[in-house]
């Protein structure tokens, strides 16, 4: 009986410490060219520019966004917080919007480096990595709704 009591405690414990659903934390930071003048971008426009609805920034210039592997559970996290699908749903967007002849998914990079060092590169681009990762030589925005 004091081990139940036990278990049910730590259980209670366990669960009473997680983050409530609506309290996100920061999985990933999305980040621009340092030219770009933005310092915060919606949600909206960002899943826009992703999903290649729209390919310009405000300023005329030409959005390049570039996407982490598949396997990635920034990617991920990216995906549902962001363009409100899971990654499958994405994935299967762009299957058809391919099959179509209509876009071209964004590039995908496999680490986190390799899209810092495309948006270095492409005045243009927008991507995102991992919470906490150095960012040395690109903007960081903040997402606004």
């Amino acid at each position: 009986m004091k081990k139940l009591l036990f278990l049910v405690s730590c259980l209670t414990l366990t669960l009473w410490a997680q983050p409530t659903v609506g309290a996100e934390t920061a999985v990933f930071q999305v980040v621009v060219h340092p030219s770009n003048p933005l310092t915060e971008v919606k949600r909206s426009q960002l899943a826009q520019l992703f999903f290649k609805k729209s390919t310009q920034w405000a300023s005329g210039k030409t959005a390049m966004p570039v996407d982490l592997a598949e396997d990635s559970t920034v990617r991920a996290a990216f995906c549902e917080q962001v363009l409100k699908r899971s990654l499958p749903a994405v994935r299967a967007y762009w299957q058809q919007r391919i099959f179509s002849g209509r876009d071209v998914p964004p590039p995908e990079k496999p680490s986190e480096a390799e899209v810092l060092a495309y948006v270095r590169a492409n005045p243009g681009a927008v991507g995102y990595v991992a919470a906490g990762t150095s960012t040395p030589g690109v903007k960081v925005l903040n997402i606004v709704d």
